[in-house]
């Protein structure tokens, strides 16, 4: 009997030790991509823009990107959203991309936010695939990608003027406060 019950434990305690192999290894190699981080490359996508046409981040590359994933529905997002359509029309000439990625509303509504406050800079319509494969999970989420598709920044959260003038700087576009270039 009770070397029937050690048999048993042995056998319970090599099937849990077994379990944690198949899930310690399991995520060692695994396909699934990390979201990107500071000094990461940028991960392509494609997306419909608001015009229907599919845009491919890497069409961008050898351009300063600000790609800022944003919804009609987050206040913050709503409020800096100014800033960057300023600091689009100011660099604009200098290359700079901004890229607006909606988190997954409907187009109408996109497109009545974007008519409504004068946005010109490329709005993408994302279905939670892009989101998820950046790894965002605070709205707004800013990236600031150089010219060689790395990521130099990213702010999460409402952006202020400084800290947008500070992360613009990182990629190598040069602004002053105020709106004077």
């Amino acid at each position: 009997m009770i070397r029937k019950q050690k048999w048993l434990q042995l056998l319970i305690l090599c099937g849990i030790v077994a379990a944690g192999f198949l899930a310690i290894g399991g995520s060692l190699f695994s396909q699934e991509e990390k979201p990107p981080e500071k000094g990461d490359a940028m991960l392509d996508f494609t997306l419909d823009g608001l015009d229907g046409q599919a845009n491919s981040l890497a069409s961008y590359k050898g351009q300063p990107i600000v790609l800022n994933f944003w919804g009609t529905f987050c206040e913050p997002c709503v409020r800096e959203m100014p800033l960057l359509e300023r600091f689009h029309q100011e660099h604009v000439d200098e290359g700079l991309q901004v890229i607006g990625v909606n988190l997954n509303e409907p187009v109408v509504s996109v497109r009545s936010f974007v008519r409504e406050t004068d946005v010109s800079f490329q709005i993408l319509l994302d279905k939670d695939v892009v989101r998820k494969r950046y790894g965002v999970l605070y709205f707004p989420t800013t990236f600031f990608i150089d010219k060689d598709g790395t990521i130099q920044e990213i702010l999460i959260g409402e952006m202020t003027e400084p800290m947008l003038l500070s992360a613009l700087n990182k990629i190598g576009v040069k602004g002053q406060p105020g709106g004077s270039t």
